[in-house]
């Protein structure tokens, strides 16, 4: 038998009663209540089971109380497993993930769990099951996400040059218009509308895949739309093709819609139709022309994908009244949620210079 372990002797009975009495932790009060029947004297296979445990673990728990004092009663959550990655692994892991695979080198375009799990083992030496390496991939802030479209020849530093002069840019075009005007900030944009319609992504049972009609045929229509994110507001029409007299009727219905009074910024792509010197312009606008090939600076992309997401995708259009019907509607509906508007197509770099 082991050798009986003296109970410190710095807590009486009493004290260890009324720490049990306060204590928020049951698992602590009743491991105080058999330690203050160990110094009341009760034997210690009686006091255990006041506790509701055996001799032997109270001999664990009188160590803990020993060493650490009524503290040392409260359960701890175990650590677990020791990852078998160390920090500067994991650090490099990261960035190998966020560097994205190198195709000659390694082969796909894109990080698979079974490609980094390849990975870890070559350069680590570690073996982890391919699940494992996903919860690693949470663990490091990754989510498996749809990425978004970039042109090749893109220029970031274009980008961000035209976002930090962008009130500049905007003073500068509004020039020649009457100090005190007060001036609304658009986007503007199009977007084609037909039978080969869009699919989204939907909730589905696991192991099942959903099917959505897939229409062949290739009517269309071109939906041009602009919003206005500070007054939660746009203007649109439907149009067979994106052209420059369809962009005509554009601006011209965008002119409406301007608040009276005031004057009206349009930031938009350098598309042919939008250019042209053939179109005239109402009185009461000005363009911006964003820089080429940097479609995210237009948040109107991102009101296409809402429409499309919430309203159009997963669906047939039969003639193109249908195709029509299905874009106007779609519209009056956002045009219906302001605070969509406002959330979607809310730039801070898209202000009028102070």
């Amino acid at each position: 038998m082991p050798a009986r372990v003296s109970l410190r002797t710095d807590f009486t009975a009493e004290d260890l009663r009324k720490l049990a009495a306060k204590s928020s932790d049951a698992n602590q009060s009743r491991r105080l209540l058999s330690l203050a029947a160990v110094r009341d004297g009760m034997r210690r296979g009686d006091a255990a089971r006041i506790g509701g445990m055996d001799r032997q673990t109270l001999r664990d728990w009188v160590h803990r109380f020993n060493a650490e004092g009524p503290d040392g009663l409260v359960d701890r959550k175990s650590p677990g497993p020791r990852r078998r990655l160390s920090a500067e692994q994991l650090d490099e892991l990261e960035r190998i993930v966020e560097a994205g695979p190198d195709f000659e080198k390694d082969g796909v375009v894109r990080w698979r769990r079974v490609d980094l799990q390849r990975v870890i083992k070559e350069r680590f030496d570690v073996d982890y099951h391919v699940r494992h390496v996903g919860q690693i991939l949470h663990d490091l802030g990754f989510s498996h996400v749809s990425t978004r479209p970039q042109h090749p020849e893109q220029d970031a530093d274009v980008i961000e040059a035209f976002k930090k002069t962008s009130p500049r840019k905007v003073e500068e075009t509004l020039k020649d218009v009457a100090p005190g005007t007060p001036v609304e900030i658009w986007f503007q944009d199009e977007m084609r509308l037909g039978q080969k319609n869009s699919r989204v992504r939907q909730w589905a049972r696991k192991g099942t895949r959903p099917r959505q009609p897939a229409d062949l045929r290739y009517q269309n229509a071109y939906l041009f739309g602009a919003i206005c994110p500070a007054r939660g507001t746009g203007a649109a029409i439907m149009m067979p093709t994106a052209d420059t007299e369809a962009m005509q009727a554009h601006l011209d219905e965008i002119a409406m819609a301007v608040a009276p009074g005031a004057h009206a910024v349009i930031l938009m792509d350098q598309a042919g139709w939008h250019i042209t010197g053939a179109l005239t312009l109402p009185e009461n606008l000005s363009l911006l022309f964003l820089p080429p090939k940097s479609p995210e600076l237009n948040p109107v992309e991102n009101i296409w994908q809402y429409l499309r997401q919430t309203w159009l995708a997963n669906r047939v259009f039969d003639t193109y009244d249908a195709i029509l019907d299905a874009g106007c509607q779609a519209w009056n509906n956002l045009i219906a949620l302001p605070d969509v508007i406002t959330s979607i197509g809310t730039r801070g770099w898209a202000k009028v210079g102070q």
